[in-house]
């Protein structure tokens, strides 16, 4: 595929993907005011709605997809996680997060948290028991934990942040909004990135793992992350304006280092792409690389205010 074709799919599928994307949130935002009179104390706190659903939704439809290119890159290092067992413990993950809300869950959350990721190798364990093979079970373990704890773990950040409130008066209160500004700094990050590189591009950024990086393109990709990191960071944390700048730029960084560690595992496992589903894009994995890897550290930053 030459580059104005690459360039042509990823105009006409962007704008596909951020009407899905948007239509998603719009139900999370929705779902939240009317549950919001419609709670109990006792449920969950009164001030609040049930938070997240939209998201919930957008994450239990792509996780899966996220597992299976991430099986097929392990594939290539002789890794085949269970599928299966790393879906369910990716659904697993996210859907806990979305539990933290209601106050009858906060009591097990730690303990269940760790249910679940013992469960996962646990089961992995027994998978490999139950067709009564040894061989490469260390491998089937590590690889459906790796799997799980890599697409469901960085996503549980995501929801987590989703539906935090604060106790403490003025705290950060999780919105809509707070999402739409993770997912819009890290993309718009690649998007400086890929212009400024085409345009001022000169210096290569890491030639043996990202040759299409450079230096100026990165630059470029973290000036817009700033930008609008400011703009909307204002409204989520009221926050000055310059630490606004520099947390998008922050985010935008992180969300850099994301595709980095997926060219790494590409190179690795020798292939371009993730998969073939998004023209343009690659797979699914090519899409949600950053965002999920910026999401602990947006969750970080955000309980810091």
């Amino acid at each position: 595929m030459t580059m104005e074709q690459s360039l042509r799919n990823r105009l006409i599928y962007g704008p596909l993907m951020a009407l899905a994307l948007l239509a998603l949130l719009a139900l999370d935002h929705f779902a939240e005011a009317w549950t919001l009179n419609h709670l109990k104390a006792e449920v969950n706190d009164p001030r609040y709605g049930v938070g997240g659903i939209g998201l919930l939704v957008l994450l239990l439809v792509v996780l899966p997809l996220g597992v299976q290119e991430v099986a097929r890159l392990f594939a290539a290092e002789q890794v085949q996680p269970y599928r299966a067992i790393a879906t369910v413990g990716c659904w697993a993950l996210v859907t806990h997060a979305f539990l933290t809300q209601f106050r009858p869950f906060r009591i097990v959350a730690a303990s269940t948290l760790a249910f679940i990721i013992v469960g996962t190798m646990l089961a992995a364990a027994l998978r490999r028991a139950w067709a009564r093979q040894s061989q490469e079970a260390i491998h089937r373990m590590a690889g459906t934990l790796l799997a799980t704890l890599y697409l469901g773990g960085l996503a549980w950040f995501l929801m987590a942040l989703r539906v935090k409130h604060s106790q403490q008066e003025g705290g950060f209160q999780g919105s809509t909004l707070s999402i739409l500004m993770i997912l819009i700094v890290v993309k718009i990050t690649d998007v400086g990135a890929y212009f400024g590189g085409r345009a001022m591009g000169r210096h290569k950024l890491i030639p043996w793992l990202s040759p299409g990086k450079t230096w100026e393109g990165l630059l470029c990709g973290l000036l817009s992350a700033g930008i609008v990191g400011a703009l909307f960071a204002h409204w989520v944390l009221q926050l000055s304006w310059n630490k606004a700048f520099a947390y998008g730029v922050v985010l935008g960084l992180i969300g850099q280092l994301g595709d980095l560690l997926e060219s790494l595992m590409k190179r690795d496992a020798e292939v371009k792409d993730s998969g073939r589903m998004i023209p343009g894009f690659g797979g699914v994995l090519d899409v949600i690389d950053s965002p999920l890897l910026a999401a602990p550290f947006a969750y970080l930053a955000f309980s810091l205010f």
